[in-house]
């Protein structure tokens, strides 16, 4: 990346923009599966890239990223360490459970899993849009963070930017995470489930305990 510009115009929702060369050329074409920085790209900030030709014989930039102080600030986007704090909330938790009795270690291992699983398909399906791909349906994502894997999603939202702004998305999202929770709650803590729980080894939460009596 030998050359020197300034990205003047930044579509985040479409994943494109344009690039200014300090040399005073023509604008150059930037998209986002380009980009080889930290975090994402900004408008108005100074970038290295190169240059390349697409199928139809035009410049655009074949690699391309934010330098100085503009690219160390890409990585810290306030939202990629609030779901980050959350992730680590959500494995202190279990992991304290686990530790207490109060649950197998298949319950912290499925929501790492499940997580893990999840981070990837929106990794995937990022890629995908980006590349006019075959993408991965909705339904399927939420499906993922119904069954455990919403801690994973939350971070790979702030990480790729990906499904962010998309309100009815967002609250499909939040609603399977609540149905999540709801859920185990009610597993662990439900008089009803009072049997499940020994035949699958969970130890009784001293609220259950309570609730029973």
């Amino acid at each position: 990346m030998n050359r020197k510009g300034t990205l003047t115009t930044w579509n985040d929702d479409r994943g494109f923009g344009f690039i200014a060369p300090d040399e005073g050329d023509s604008q150059v074409f930037a998209h986002i599966s380009a980009y080889a920085g930290r975090g994402r790209p900004r408008a108005h900030r100074k970038v290295s890239y190169r240059i390349e030709r697409d199928n139809q014989g035009r410049l655009r930039a074949g690699q391309f990223r934010l330098v100085g102080t503009a690219g160390l600030a890409a990585g810290f986007r306030p939202g990629v360490w609030i779901a980050v704090g959350v992730v680590l909330l959500v494995g202190v938790a279990l992991g304290l459970a686990f530790q207490r009795g109060w649950v197998p270690v298949g319950l912290p291992a499925a929501y790492a899993m499940a997580s893990l699983l999840t981070f990837i398909a929106y990794g995937i399906d990022k890629q995908a849009a980006g590349k006019d791909r075959r993408r991965i349906p909705e339904n399927r994502l939420h499906l993922f963070e119904v069954l455990g894997g919403w801690p994973g999603a939350l971070l790979a939202q702030q990480v790729f930017r990906h499904k962010t702004r998309k309100v009815s998305y967002q609250v499909v999202f939040w609603l399977a995470v609540l149905v999540n929770i709801a859920g185990v709650a009610w597993f662990l803590l439900a008089p009803e489930a009072s049997s499940f729980r020994h035949q699958l080894g969970f130890g009784e939460w001293p609220v259950a305990h309570s609730l029973i009596w």
